[in-house]
């Protein structure tokens, strides 16, 4: 595999760097969280990130964006999660547009797809219910099948930016098995509660009695979800793993800035020998999250099967974030845990990036069954176990 990045990839980071550094700060993050009347969200950042045609990064340029790489796409997250970014990029972008762009009707990505693109739509998914696994294959949400369409009847949990939304992706199961389906936030029969969530990120719950869904707004009909989210779930895993690595890597480098400055006993107490350990433990962690990411991503790019490898990413996220981020607060001292201090939110973004779609021991059982299938199918084929 290569990780040498392509001259777009190399423009993609450092574009994207610029626009969020610029845009995003500590005091910028508190005024769009205490905005209750808002979507949760950074209007004027989103608007920026449409202009310079990030948000199509990945979409083929027929319909409006640049058709560049899935690794592109994660140089873009890593930034988003360094900048601890207020936009539904990963929701927008990776768990609606992707899937819709690859599954979706001709009229869809004709029509909805270069909306979203130029800034004009905003999408969000809602897959998640009471008990279930992360993209379970099948619903409790009821698609019932009726001239024209369809009607949705059921409740989602932990939906993000759901009242500052155009769409909302819906997973539902119909007779045939699972389908996915566009729902108006403010459509009839549509209730949508606020949720208090870990890295304050806007989240809702979803109600749904029986709400219409036309013909247009099928994005796959039942028994064929399936398949979608199964080819959806290694790249949302690693996204998130990406977005793990920027807020790892830059409260790994604050960290450092602060214990190079703070003195104690008449000197840095990044001189001190069990500091520097610790600080040391944290930059292994990070380049191991930031290398199994960028084998997630190489394998999607190069159409290999990343099932595995984007468990091993996740998994990562999970494991080597949680450790990076205690050493983070530990080695800020008190401060550490003050929240009107900044560190303290690369912790919850990467308590919130370990949650979403499924902890480290989810990824541990998801990663060995994928071995078990493998070995069965080998056995059967009479081939060698490959690795990851």
């Amino acid at each position: 595999m290569n990780f040498k990045f392509s001259e777009e990839e190399e423009i993609t980071k450092e574009l994207a760097a610029q626009i969020l550094r610029a845009g995003t700060s500590f005091d910028r993050l508190r005024q769009v969280e205490k905005d209750t009347a808002g979507p949760g969200f950074d209007r004027e950042l989103w608007k920026q990130l449409a202009e310079s045609n990030l948000i199509g990064l990945p979409i083929a340029e027929e319909y409006g964006g640049q058709g560049f790489s899935f690794l592109a796409l994660c140089l873009l997250f890593e930034e988003a999660g360094r900048t601890l970014a207020p936009v539904p990029l990963f929701e927008s972008v990776v768990l609606a547009l992707l899937p819709i762009e690859k599954f979706g009707s001709d009229a869809l990505r004709k029509g909805l797809v270069p909306k979203v693109v130029s800034g004009e739509a905003i999408l969000t998914a809602a897959f998640s219910e009471i008990g279930d696994p992360p993209l379970a294959r099948q619903a409790r949400t009821r698609a019932a099948a009726v001239s024209g369409g369809f009607e949705l009847t059921g409740q989602k949990l932990c939906v993000p930016y759901a009242s500052g939304a155009t769409k909302i992706l819906v997973s539902a199961s119909g007779d045939a098995g699972l389908g996915l389906f566009l729902v108006a936030p403010d459509a009839k029969g549509v209730t949508l509660t606020e949720q208090k969530t870990t890295a304050h990120e806007r989240q809702f719950i979803l109600n749904l009695d029986r709400v219409a869904v036309s013909g247009e707004d099928v994005v796959a009909l039942p028994g064929r979800g399936e398949e979608i989210l199964d080819w959806l779930a290694p790249r949302a895993s690693t996204a998130l793993a990406a977005i793990g690595v920027g807020a790892a890597a830059e409260g790994l480098r604050q960290t450092a800035e602060y214990t190079s400055t703070r003195k104690q006993f008449g000197r840095e107490i990044g001189s001190f020998q069990g500091v520097s350990l610790r600080a040391a433990d944290a930059y292994i962690d990070v380049e191991a999250m930031r290398s199994t990411m960028w084998q997630a991503a190489w394998r999607i790019d190069n159409g290999d099967d990343a099932a595995k490898a984007a468990a091993v990413a996740k998994w990562w996220a999970c494991m080597g974030g949680h450790r990076v981020s205690h050493t983070c607060q530990h080695l800020h001292g008190g401060i550490g845990s003050d929240i009107d201090y900044p560190i303290h939110r690369f912790f919850l973004r990467l308590k919130h990036v370990a949650m979403n779609l499924g902890g480290a021991n989810e990824q541990l059982a998801l990663l060995g069954g994928l071995m078990a299938d493998q070995a069965r199918a080998g056995a059967s084929a009479g081939e060698v176990l490959q690795p990851c």
